[in-house]
This record gives structure tokens, C-alpha cells and sequence, in this order.
């Protein structure tokens, strides 16, 4: 009888055998439920598969696709980030700390409901969104606009709902929230009915004048509606910014005090000058001197 194939020895070890194995796997060379290597070389050779280089990835390259991963992830396009991530993965030439840093990624995906919020964003879909905080408060949102944003190098959801009830801020911006998402455990999210806020957050001019130094070292940021010099004074810049969060907005302002001064609407103005007042009592000044 005669042969119908000719056999060949393998000197391999366990770990590439076991790599072999989960190759003939993926690509459906099966005995029966278990994979077979000798099918996948049998396909290697007749070039049904085939074999690339591995190992031809600029640092460039690299690079680019890292940054790209983690931007798609700051800017919630979870499942976009993921496809970078495994396509990184396969490549022989990622350095191990970078490596770790992607499986580490891999191993702690957005739970359902984040991918959810994330595919509702790119709809533009009008959401319900509940979750409980860790003092076991639960809160109900009606989202009709929402972006995911960095604030402080955390991801925060900038939204804006219908409910306004325990918002702070003034009253042109109450509607807008800023929730931050790792510290939303589980929640619930239901698509609604009804439009998405094709205007986006409730926005607020608010002016400041830069004085000094700070003036010149100035850089524009995209919110920016008016940025000048004011005539007849000496180094006052005067700049007119569209803001969504009084919060957000004071914390940068007030690191540039006291060459950062604002100069309206009063309302915000007013949130300054408490924050500044709370600092005079917290060192013992007088705050009437």
C-alpha cells in the first residue's frame, strides 16, 4: 500500500508549538475538534496562506498607531482603539513596556455601558442615562448632546440634559454636566425619543483682561472669540471666550491670578471673587483691606 503523504519532524518548542496550534485554530486547520499543524503548513505551502514579514515597522509607524489608539480612546471610539491595539499586538517589532501597556489596555475594556454612551454619541441619539455614586445616590440624566473630554487628564461626560436640579453653576449653564466616567461603576442607558442638540452645550461669553507679561505669553485656544490688544492702555489684552463650565473654566483662570482679571458677565465675575475671598479668610488676611 502506498503512502499518501510523507511525514516530517518538527524541533520546536512547547511555546511555538502551542503558537502554531492557536494559528491553525484561527485559520480553521482542524483533526476533527482539535487544530492541525500539518494542515496549516499544508496550506502554507500551497499558498492558501500567506506568510509576511513581521519585523518591518519604523519606530514611525509605531508611534503613529500608539498615538492614534489612545486618542481614539480620550475621545470614547473604544471599539476603533481596540482594532489598533490587536493589529500592535501582532506585530513582532512593539517593544515590551509598550506591550505591556496594550494587553493592559486589551484586559480592561469600557464596560457595556460606556461602549454603549460611546455608539449613542456617534448616532447622535438622545439617551437616559442612571447610574448610583458610591454614597449610593442614584441620579437619572435626559442626555440631548454629549462629547467625552479630558479635563485634568481624566475622561469626563460633557453633556447636556434636561435636569438642572443640584447644578451649581450659573443659571445660563445649568443644564450642562460634566460627569466623570470612572467613577460611574454601573449604569443603565436606554435610548429616548426626541432631537439631538445639533448646538451642542450651553455656551457663556465671558470677557478677561491679561495683563503684563501674561498678555504676550498668551495663546489662543479654539473657544476664543475675541482676542486683542485694547487701545490706549499699556500691555491689556482683552479676550472674549465662549465657556461651558464655570468650573473648569475658574480652575485654569486662577492659576494666572493676578494678572488674569474678569471682567464680565457679573455673575461670573462674582464666583471669582468668592474664590478669592475664601483665600484671604483661609490665610487670615482682611478681606476689606
Amino acid at each position: 500500500m502506498s503512502r499518501k503523504g510523507q511525514s516530517i519532524t518538527l524541533s520546536i518548542s512547547e511555546h511555538d508549538k502551542a503558537e502554531l496550534e492557536n494559528l491553525a485554530l484561527e485559520f480553521g486547520m482542524m483533526w476533527g475538534d482539535r487544530p492541525n499543524i500539518s494542515k496549516l503548513i499544508e496550506a502554507i505551502a500551497r499558498h492558501q496562506l500567506i506568510i509576511g514579514k513581521n519585523h518591518d515597522w519604523s519606530e514611525g509607524r509605531i508611534r503613529a498607531l500608539d498615538r492614534a489608539m489612545r486618542l481614539l480612546t480620550d475621545n470614547g471610539q473604544n471599539e476603533q482603539a481596540q482594532i489598533i491595539a490587536q493589529l500592535l499586538l501582532e506585530r513582532s517589532e512593539i517593544p515590551m513596556p509598550l506591550r505591556a501597556e496594550i494587553e493592559s489596555f486589551l484586559g480592561n475594556l469600557a464596560p457595556q455601558w460606556r461602549l454603549e454612551i460611546d455608539r449613542y454619541i456617534l448616532r447622535q441619539q438622545a439617551f437616559q442615562l442612571s447610574y448610583q455614586d458610591a454614597a449610593q445616590r442614584v441620579f437619572n440624566f435626559t442626555v440631548r448632546y454629549a462629547k467625552v473630554t479630558l479635563h485634568e487628564k481624566r475622561q469626563y461626560l460633557d453633556c447636556w440634559c434636561e435636569e438642572t436640579e443640584g447644578n451649581l453653576d450659573v443659571e445660563e449653564l445649568r443644564h450642562n454636566w460634566s460627569l466623570r466616567l470612572d467613577r460611574i461603576q454601573d449604569a443603565a442607558v436606554l435610548p429616548i425619543a426626541g432631537e439631538w442638540r445639533t448646538t451642542g452645550l450651553a455656551q457663556l461669553d465671558v470677557e478677561m483682561h491679561l495683563l503684563g507679561n501674561l498678555g504676550f505669553a498668551y495663546q489662543a485656544k479654539l473657544e476664543d472669540k475675541t482676542n486683542e490688544w485694547l487701545p490706549d492702555t499699556q500691555r491689556i489684552k482683552r479676550v472674549v471666550r465662549s465657556v461651558s463650565n464655570t468650573f473648569w473654566f475658574i480652575r485654569e483662570v486662577m492659576q494666572y491670578a493676578p494678572d488674569c482679571v474678569i471682567v464680565a458677565p457679573e455673575n461670573v465675575q462674582a464666583l471669582i471673587q468668592n474664590k478669592i475671598k475664601a483665600l484671604y479668610k483661609n490665610y487670615g488676611l482682611d478681606v476689606s483691606s
